[in-house]
């Protein structure tokens, strides 16, 4: 078996899959892709719980602008055993909101031995704005991006190698929307502009950034869907992110590769939602070959195989369990139409004479 296959696993955030619409609901799928692959390289919507997370050497926690590079070829990742993890904090969060968010800092420092620090509020509020596109899928905007960018170059100035960022997101308890997704259907409001708000660090200070959103606890829910019981269980959702950073590889320009970084030429598959393959990564490594491994995971999407006319370029799968059988096979060099039923014949080629 070779010693690792390194594999790609995507769930696009704010487009409510029944995997991964949720905090932390693909973990499990991650975890055993992870065990299949020895190497899987995947981004906060998949890793992050909230309140709860998965600390595993074989997972690499990249957030989604830098993934999309890393598939196209235009970022490495160079493994790090420990991050600097500088903390931006929205001007907009009161301040008996911003103290909850200290003290998981301090409580991840003085539990987890992480190295957390320094702390920055913005000059100005960021103004996040929630919309929602005819599609179903969620989005968002920053009134003040600026303050955004200025605090993160003030935060890698003094030696933060990654940034975690709180920002004060309008609070909507009492929406249609919000019910209908605490109890199992709808789309995640925030996780759209949430990945505004990350890809827009990324790209700009090009260092390992997540985000998890400040909001008001909400009011006891006794009939809460169980996936997303992980939003509930504390006052913020930064655990999550700080465990995540802590170890997140650093991105590197490919002229400057070392041994032991990891290319995206070495990736060997990608596991995807079946109704999002149209995203910059996959379309990436279908350039490249790599193996597209699409599951069952419906959502508000349908960008699929057969809208996109790939036809046998991309192999099917039921269930997280089944593509993670996928990636072990190839890990073992089994021939995946080995595996299939009916068993399809020999490509015999002929030679035209003249």
């Amino acid at each position: 078996m070779a010693a690792v296959f390194p594999t790609l696993m995507i769930v696009p955030t704010g487009i409510g899959c029944q995997f991964g619409g949720y905090a932390g609901d693909a973990l499990p799928g991650a975890r055993l892709l992870a065990a299949a692959s020895g190497c899987l390289v995947t981004h906060p919507n998949v890793m992050n719980g909230a309140a709860l997370y998965w600390s595993d050497e074989r997972i690499s926690y990249v957030e989604g602008w830098g993934l999309d590079r890393f598939a196209a070829g235009q970022l490495v990742l160079r493994p790090r055993h420990r991050q600097r993890v500088g903390l931006l904090l929205d001007a907009a969060i009161e301040p008996s909101l911003r103290d909850r968010h200290l003290q998981v800092a301090d409580a991840c420092r003085a539990t987890l031995g992480l190295d957390i620090g320094p702390v920055l509020n913005t000059d100005v509020a960021l103004g996040v704005t929630l919309c929602q596109g005819d599609s179903g899928v969620s989005w968002g905007s920053l009134e003040r991006p600026d303050a955004l960018l200025r605090a993160g170059e003030k935060l890698r100035d003094a030696g933060a190698t990654a940034i975690a960022v709180v920002a004060r997101f309008p609070e909507d308890s009492g929406s249609e929307a919000l019910q209908a997704y605490r109890h199992g259907s709808g789309v995640d409001a925030l996780a759209g502009a949430e990945a505004v708000i990350s890809h827009l660090l990324v790209r700009h200070l090009q260092i390992p950034c997540a985000h998890a959103p400040a909001l008001s606890p909400l009011p006891l829910d006794p009939q809460l869907d169980p996936r997303a019981a992980g939003e509930e269980l504390a006052h913020t959702f930064l655990p999550c992110v700080l465990v995540g950073l802590s170890r997140a590889p650093d991105l590197i320009q490919p002229a400057s590769a070392v041994p032991g970084d990891l290319l995206a030429s070495g990736l060997g598959a990608v596991v995807v939602p079946e109704g999002a393959l149209g995203g910059e990564a996959v379309l990436a490594c279908l350039e490249r070959n790599v193996t597209v491994i699409a599951v069952t995971n419906p959502s508000v999407l349908q960008v699929s195989s057969h809208a996109l006319g790939l036809g046998d370029r991309v192999v099917s799968a039921a269930t997280y369990a089944e593509a993670a059988g996928l990636v072990l096979a190839m890990r073992e060099g089994v021939a995946l139409p080995s595996l299939q039923r009916p068993f399809p014949g020999l490509d015999v080629l002929t030679i035209a004479r003249d």
